[in-house]
């Protein structure tokens, strides 16, 4: 079996088939991971007689319809697509400059059925996205000095591995809270969501379990400040 074959089933059982179903004639999962593969073919550079360099971030540019299908599968998606990058860098001698980061972006210009693909190889660290995805966001998170894109469907905060944005505070809980990102251009909605966390959110000066969050919304969790707002240049 071939490594699509491979990625298709893996893909569609994580899902229970919804991929086969909901995709026919969209942007295929498969199509989205065979670009990637290529993506790092063609920009690996060279660091020693055996070792190449490639991209570890990766924005995929999709239509108002692929973008409407595929996005609440973004966190699978992004899992086996990750897989597939470590198993062709394994075997071609590849290396990451950090962990791999997959974000899928609306973008209007896109006839349904044609995505675009943006990379860089940037450093390690907990950032979930490197320049371009930054400067396409509507609104960022920014935490310790990083700024964390917010695309749908979101993202979760935490101290444990499993979490999309981790953060070395013991007055954070494995998981503690979730940014929910919906919508898109004016019909954008960012909130955040307390999952049962030990010392709770505060939101502006308020502690909250769920608040709406926009432009300026300041966070409060643990010993870790958040700030929302607009990159600048937008």
């Amino acid at each position: 079996m071939g490594i699509f074959q491979r990625f298709e089933k893996k893909v569609e059982g994580a899902v229970n088939g919804v991929f086969a179903r909901a995709f026919k004639g969209d942007v295929q999962p498969v199509e989205i991971a065979a670009r990637l593969l290529r993506e790092l073919d063609s920009e690996a550079k060279l660091l020693s007689r055996d070792k190449r360099l490639v991209p570890n971030e990766f924005v995929i540019g999709l239509s108002q319809h692929d973008h409407d299908k595929l996005a609440p599968y973004s966190k699978t998606l992004a899992a086996e697509l990750s897989t597939e990058l470590k198993a062709h860098a394994r075997d071609m001698g590849y290396v990451f400059n950090g962990p791999i980061r997959i974000h899928l972006e609306l973008d209007q210009q896109l006839p349904v059925g044609r995505f675009t693909v943006a990379s860089e190889a940037s450093a390690a660290g907990d950032s979930p996205a490197g320049t371009t995805a930054i400067n396409r966001a509507q609104l960022v998170l920014e935490v310790n000095g990083m700024r964390h894109p917010l695309h749908p469907p979101g993202l979760i905060i935490g101290r444990g591995t499993d979490a999309d944005l981790r953060i070395n505070d013991p007055g954070i809980s494995r998981q503690h809270a979730e940014v929910r990102v919906t919508g898109q251009g004016a019909e954008m909605r960012v909130e955040i969501i307390d999952l049962g966390s030990t010392n709770g959110i505060v939101v502006d000066g308020r502690r909250v379990r769920q608040a709406h969050l926009g432009d300026g919304s300041r966070i409060e969790i643990g010993q870790t400040r958040m700030l929302v707002h607009a990159p600048a240049g937008r």
